[in-house]
């Protein structure tokens, strides 16, 4: 190893909106202006464009789907005789579905380089966005059969090997990647770039509502996309709070992570770039799909939110997650003698200090777990009698009341703590006790090295059969800033108001070190505007810890 309630939750999010737009259009404006718009240019109908520099040819092209529906598309096709051409002349193909709202153009500057190093490259237009027909389907079946026909229209259509065929994708293109892997035993090598393996878990991780998340993505596809009536319903019921069982049913069949046995079976070599603070998908369903592969594989993780860690990327700047989906296209579709063994890694970037480290799975992560007891006045210490003399504590709070603790805001905190390493902060001492339990630990002289999902376990009696608590992992200097390490929600029900039960937490996982001299903080509330809560307003939720069943955080360490 190397070193809730609907209404409010629109309003919070219509800041959030302008802001999502904005990065959702400069994704598409930074490519677009290599190469004119479809409308512009007569290489709508396949004919050739000016030659994009190092890439033999590029051509916008109209490729007919299964059902009728077209799908807009850009071809880049490398020079003739250079890298990776075989005895016939055929190269290795690249497909790149387009991420989330944007559009074929978006990959203009990857698919110059890929081009350059050899590959046939097809980029396109979910059905549903922009000039591709068709509605929105959000990874389903249609979108599934579209990725076969892309291919397929590939093969015949350019000097595409159907022995070497990859695909790489971004957001909604990078859940199609890991698909495309399931479905079509063709593909060889994905790179999932701020993918997600789990749907459910991204809309309803915790037995949570995630609001704030799907207001933003419905914001951004808003503009440029047709929401087909499935996606439509499941919005409205997410909102509404109801039919959620239908919910999960819809987005477990857009889950990868449903697939693995099909992905495992084809053997696919699978790469996964996530960032730590992603909104959308978080990281703890990467790494969960991640375990779960037999075959080639590797894991990336770095701070940011989500797709910020690729978009310079998308500009044709240097970018290590787009460095590593070329080196594993081309140690797995290219079959280049030269790469380097890629495959089983596990590359994390650590918070703050962007360090780099190296180990050879997930597992390897984390050596050792501590228990620290959620003590009545502190942090991994007992109460003053110790143990044997004061084993309980009750603590009440008010249900559906800010605390001042948060886990952010949807697209941009990740995205601070990745550029300025500023995540959500909190001063400690002016949170609300009313509202929360604070337990702060001790300073910790040398620090700590936290690896992987951290867990808070504790005695819930609640008010109400319905609630939400949000465990939050701070980290707490010498003034009582505290600097959010990570956080997750869990919701119950079906409870008897006034009857106790035990309760689990799982936070989302990180790679953090805790500075020399720092204090470890726990808050548990239950209000965070990035989800829509169940505990009812005007309710109480009671945390405590027994001698039978005591209260701690688990925490993963190096």
């Amino acid at each position: 190893m190397e070193r809730s309630h609907p209404g409010r939750a629109r309003r919070t999010v219509s800041a959030v909106l302008t802001a999502a737009l904005a990065l959702g259009g400069a994704a598409v404006a930074g490519p677009a202006g290599a190469a004119a718009p479809p409308a512009a240019t007569p290489a709508a109908s396949g004919a050739p464009s000016p030659a994009v520099s190092g890439v033999d040819s590029f051509r916008l092209a109209d490729i007919p789907a299964r059902d009728g529906v077209v799908l807009k598309a850009d071809v880049f096709t490398p020079a003739p005789g250079g890298a990776g051409t075989d005895a016939r002349g055929r190269h290795p193909l690249v497909v790149q579905p387009a991420s989330w709202g944007q559009h074929d153009l978006e990959y203009v500057a990857q698919g110059r380089a890929l081009a350059a190093r050899g590959y046939v490259v097809v980029t396109y237009t979910v059905r549903g966005f922009w000039g591709s027909g068709g509605q929105v389907d959000v990874a389903g079946p249609e979108d599934v059969a579209d990725v076969s026909t892309v291919i397929d229209w590939a093969l015949a259509h350019t000097p595409a090997d159907r022995e070497r065929v990859g695909m790489v994708g971004l957001s909604l293109g990078g859940g199609l990647t890991l698909l495309g892997a399931a479905f079509d035993p063709r593909i060889k090598a994905v790179a999932s770039l701020s993918g997600w393996a789990d749907l459910t878990d991204s809309l309803y991780s915790g037995r949570t509502r995630h609001l704030q998340a799907a207001a933003v993505l419905a914001g951004i596809q808003a503009p440029t996309g047709r929401p087909g009536p499935g996606f439509t319903r499941v919005l409205d019921d997410l909102f509404a709070d109801r039919d959620l069982p239908d919910v999960v049913r819809w987005a477990d069949t857009r889950s990868p992570a449903r697939y693995l046995d099909r992905i495992n079976a084809n053997g696919t070599a699978v790469l996964l770039a996530n960032a730590w603070g992603d909104s959308f998908f978080n990281p703890g369903q990467i790494t969960d799909f991640y375990q779960g592969l037999t075959g080639p594989k590797r894991l990336e993780l770095r701070p940011g939110d989500h797709a910020s860690q690729e978009f310079t990327g998308l500009l044709g700047l240097d970018n290590a997650t787009w460095d590593s989906a070329r080196a594993w296209l081309d140690q797995y579709v290219m079959g280049a003698p030269a790469a380097p063994d890629r495959s089983g890694r596990v590359e994390l970037e650590v918070r703050p200090t962007g360090a780099h480290e190296t180990h050879p799975d997930w597992r390897s992560v984390s050596s050792r777990t501590d228990r620290l007891p959620l003590g009545a006045d502190s942090l991994g210490a007992d109460t003053p009698g110790g143990p044997a003399d004061a084993p309980e504590w009750r603590t009440t709070v008010l249900g559906d009341t800010a605390s001042g603790a948060g886990g952010g805001v949807a697209l941009l905190s990740g995205l601070l703590d990745q550029r300025v390493h500023q995540p959500p902060t909190v001063l400690l001492p002016l949170l609300d006790r009313s509202a929360a339990v604070v337990r702060q630990s001790p300073p910790y002289p040398q620090g700590l090295e936290v690896r992987g999902a951290a867990r808070v376990h504790t005695t819930v009696t609640a008010s109400s059969p319905r609630g939400t608590v949000v465990a939050y992992l701070y980290d707490v200097g010498a003034f009582g800033v505290g600097r959010l390490i990570s956080h997750a929600p869990q919701s119950w029900s079906g409870r008897v108001p006034g009857q106790p039960f035990p309760l689990d937490v799982t936070l989302f996982p990180t790679a953090y070190d805790l500075p020399a001299g720092h204090r470890l903080a726990v808050v548990l509330g239950t209000r965070d505007a990035l989800y829509g809560g169940d505990t009812p307003p005007g309710g109480t939720v009671t945390f405590g810890s027994t001698a039978a069943d005591p209260s701690a955080l688990v925490l993963p360490l190096r």
